[in-house]
């Protein structure tokens, strides 16, 4: 069966902001709670439809892709929910704000929990965005305490059951037409009440640590772009998935190369004799340095297009062009013969005027290699 269009499913418009999404989605959790609609398929299917298409929606980059090619675009990126309590884990802090507590879902406590994202900030320099590379990368995040193993309690002490929630970490609840359970204020979510708390962690369960990894740079990424690295986060709580990585790349200007997208500017500067009579310069590139045909007449501005020699588009076979912009220079300094000569090419100019080039004006000009 096809998918239906995501915006249609929450009845929102293609030009909806964030919160207008969030409030689409809040109704529609609502209204197809499966609390509220026990044994109706068709409104459990609307519950997972709703949570999926606001998925997408709300991801920046999930909703470029799906605007621009629709569901295929995804790449199999939204592959829905398989069950209530993965849209109860994905989505707590909308239910949270419904039903008035902080966990999420109908059961509360120390229930498997996604761990949080992390933004890693990374600068790169303009050569490693043009060709990419593997950069390491030293993230500091939490784990659970190698003292306590994570319980918060030191070793060797006493940990009793929360009498007011028996050991559950939680406690049932009543919100109107629902009975939801909440996390047990007495004991923290925990099940336990700890006589003495961890030493190393105080309690916390956790402890910071300093992990190393690897990320691949793909070529032509440019400045602001972002990499995601899947289960790279936070670990998750009471055994769920950790979050994920967001690497926020920013690139460093190149002295030699002015960025355009994927093409390069290159300013080189002539000499009036060279850009009359014409000359060959030699000219950089991302990889060797090539030679280049500055034709007779060239006027200062001109813009020479080689292509294919400028960034690659990530993920894609295509690359930018280099465009060389040129500059004919005036001389502000004449030998005594210099300046007799110029003055017998202007008498020369005036008994025979040159014909002037039919490009004068113009300021860009493919100058294609090969053809």
């Amino acid at each position: 069966m096809s998918k239906r269009d995501y915006y249609e499913v929450l009845g929102v418009q293609k030009t909806a902001s964030e919160d207008e999404l969030k409030k689409a989605y809040r109704k529609m959790a609502l209204e197809h709670h499966p609390d509220r609609n026990q044994g109706d398929a068709e409104s459990e299917t609307k519950f997972k439809e709703a949570a999926e298409a606001y998925d997408v929606l709300r991801d920046a980059e999930k909703r470029r892709r799906y605007d621009t090619f629709g569901h295929e675009g995804l790449n199999g990126g939204a592959g829905g929910f398989s069950s209530s309590e993965d849209i109860f884990g994905a989505f707590s802090d909308i239910f949270g704000e419904v039903f008035g507590f902080s966990a999420g879902g109908r059961a509360g406590g120390r229930r498997a929990q996604a761990g949080m994202d992390l933004r890693y900030n990374l600068t790169i320099t303009f050569r490693q965005a043009a060709k990419g590379d593997e950069v390491k990368l030293t993230i500091p995040m939490s784990v659970p305490c190698e003292t306590c193993k994570g319980t918060g309690a030191e070793p060797g002490t006493e940990m009793k059951n929360c009498g007011q929630c028996r050991g559950s970490g939680h406690v049932q609840q009543a919100q109107g037409f629902f009975r939801i359970s909440v996390t047990c204020p007495n004991c923290q979510g925990r099940g336990k009440i700890i006589s003495k708390y961890c030493s190393t962690c105080r309690g916390g369960g956790q402890t910071s640590q300093v992990r190393e990894l690897k990320v691949r740079i793909p070529a032509g990424v440019d400045h602001g772009s972002r990499l995601r690295l899947r289960n790279e986060g936070e670990p998750g709580v009471g055994g769920g998935p950790a979050g994920d990585l967001y690497v926020v790349i920013s690139v460093e200007a190149d002295k030699t190369f002015e960025r355009q997208g994927q093409n390069l500017v290159l300013h080189r500067t002539v000499s009036f004799v060279q850009a009359a009579l014409g000359d060959k310069i030699e000219v950089p590139t991302l990889d060797e340095p090539i030679t280049v045909d500055v034709p007779r007449g060239t006027q200062s501005g001109e813009i020479f297009q080689l292509r294919g020699l400028g960034l690659p588009h990530p993920g894609s076979s295509r690359k930018g062009d280099l465009l060389i912009e040129i500059k004919v220079e005036t001389p502000t300094s004449l030998s005594a013969r210099q300046e007799e000569l110029l003055q017998e090419f202007a008498r020369l100019e005036e008994e025979k005027p040159l014909k002037k080039a039919k490009n004068f004006f113009k300021k860009a000009k493919d100058k294609v290699m090969g053809d």
